[in-house]
């Protein structure tokens, strides 16, 4: 089932087939992973066409970072998620003993999944796979700004999923306003901050949890303990991957001037080794997804001092992998997520100023570093917050299944993948069972006599 502009209210049906029960079961939603995986693998190739029309992305990267990471995701969860859903039990205090206590994992009921253009099928069915093993019924919402991607989810999703409890929903803004005008049960959002203010203050009007997985300046911090050649490569790959539109892509590199000057030409080497000599003409480099994106970034250049790339082409929406140097703090490129393949060096002091420089701004999604100081790395982890940390590799968290992905502060708040997805998209229920008899209570009911005063009081004292 696939909506338009022209809308309707797609709640509604959904919310009665959650009433009737329909995504309950733990068999319904292993069907429903499992068709979602026969659909990743069987239309794999459309899947790669799509990419390529909208990102220009290469096969390759497209299974590496979509098709794959959703695989596994899918793959984990079936393992675990029988485990995962039973009840854990929890001691209970002297004063209400005998009784059980327990937590169970309930489904929310309708959620509402909207995805960005940059993975647009990795960050749109990576939370559904959530949301459909916590027992939910699903509305997708693709970015309308990856077209054939979107085109093709819609079209696919009904042949493969359940249509009496999943949903995809095409269109622009408009349409985007129209569902976030409908109570939801949960909502996750993916995408910039902006917009993500937009969909909580929908949300509180319904007072709908939220998931917002937003971004930020990521920094890169280097210094004089590493292999330089090996952490050239690692940031190059992390950095220029899907033509740096990747929201955990390092967004800028701190290092001491003496480092900055023997990493600099080991980054042009990285990037001439990963692209073939050159990017415009590599099948292995991406291309920007739009014309306005195209232009920002573009504008991002004027006027600074670049050390390699820097050319453009507005035609083909190419900028090459590029590096600046001598970047003023203040600087037009310092001012936002640049969220593209462009890359600048801020020349810091020592650590302190690194550390002091990461914690004047706001909270970053990802923060990286190469070190081999123990004592660097554990300043880093302690002194600093982000919603996560790599040292020695970029972005390669997000495949980790057992680590949650999430921001902090403006990178986001909530996470997921593996089992903080099915948390994310569930309530945790408190249970509590006493029996009648023998009635234990009855030492607490009122009146309150001298010996049960001594009682609670004594009760009190074995519990402190």
């Amino acid at each position: 089932m696939t909506l338009e502009i022209a809308f309707a209210p797609v709640v509604p049906p959904l919310r009665a087939s959650f009433g009737r029960g329909v995504t309950r079961s733990l068999r319904w939603r292993t069907e429903q992973l499992k068709a979602l995986r026969r659909m990743l693998v069987e239309r794999s190739a459309d899947f790669e066409d799509a990419l390529f029309l909208d990102l220009g992305k290469n096969p390759a990267e497209s299974q590496l970072t979509e098709i794959n990471i959703l695989l596994s995701e899918i793959d984990h969860t079936l393992a675990h998620l029988r485990s995962w859903l039973r009840p854990r039990r929890v001691g209970v205090p002297l004063a209400i003993a005998p009784a059980t206590a327990s937590t169970m994992l309930e489904p929310l009921g309708v959620v509402l999944v909207i995805a960005p253009w940059n993975y647009p099928v990795q960050l749109l069915l990576a939370p559904v796979i959530g949301a459909l093993a916590a027992g939910n019924a699903v509305v997708m919402k693709p970015s309308e700004l990856a077209p054939a991607t979107s085109a093709l989810i819609a079209e696919l999703v009904p042949d493969y999923l359940d249509p009496r409890a999943v949903t995809v929903v095409e269109g622009g803004v408009e349409v985007t306003t129209e569902l976030l005008a409908e109570r939801f049960d949960h909502i996750f959002y993916t995408g910039n901050g902006t917009v993500g203010r937009i969909v909580m203050a929908a949300a509180a009007k319904h007072l709908t949890p939220v998931t917002l997985e937003l971004g930020g300046k990521s920094p890169v911090y280097v210094d004089d303990t590493v292999d330089l050649a090996v952490a050239a490569r690692r940031i190059a790959w992390g950095k220029f991957m899907n033509a740096g539109q990747t929201c955990v892509a390092p967004d800028y590199l701190l290092a001491t001037a003496e480092v900055q000057s023997a990493l600099a030409p080991l980054l042009v080497e990285a990037i001439a080794e990963l692209y073939d000599g050159d990017p415009r003409t590599s099948a292995s480099y991406g291309r920007i997804v739009n014309e306005k994106q195209y232009t920002r970034l573009t504008g991002l250049l004027a006027g600074e001092k670049v050390l390699t790339g820097g050319r453009v082409d507005e035609r083909a929406r190419y900028i090459a992998p590029t590096v600046l140097v001598d970047v003023a703090r203040d600087a037009p490129v310092m001012q936002q997520e640049i969220f593209g393949p462009i890359l600048p060096f801020v020349t810091v002091e020592d650590l302190d100023d690194a550390i002091g420089f990461i914690t004047a701004g706001e909270k970053p999604l990802a923060l990286y570093a190469f070190t081999n100081s123990r004592e660097t790395a554990r300043r880093i982890l302690t002194e600093t917050s982000s919603g996560a940390v790599g040292f020695g590799v970029p972005v390669a968290h997000l495949t980790v299944t057992g680590l949650p992905f999430g921001g902090v502060g403006e990178s986001g708040m909530g996470n997921y993948h593996g089992r903080r997805s099915i948390e994310t998209f569930s309530h945790e229920k408190a249970v509590l069972t006493k029996r009648l008899s023998p009635d234990t209570l009855k030492l607490v009911y009122p009146p309150f006599t001298e010996k049960k005063d001594g009682f609670i009081r004594g009760l009190l004292r074995k519990l402190g």
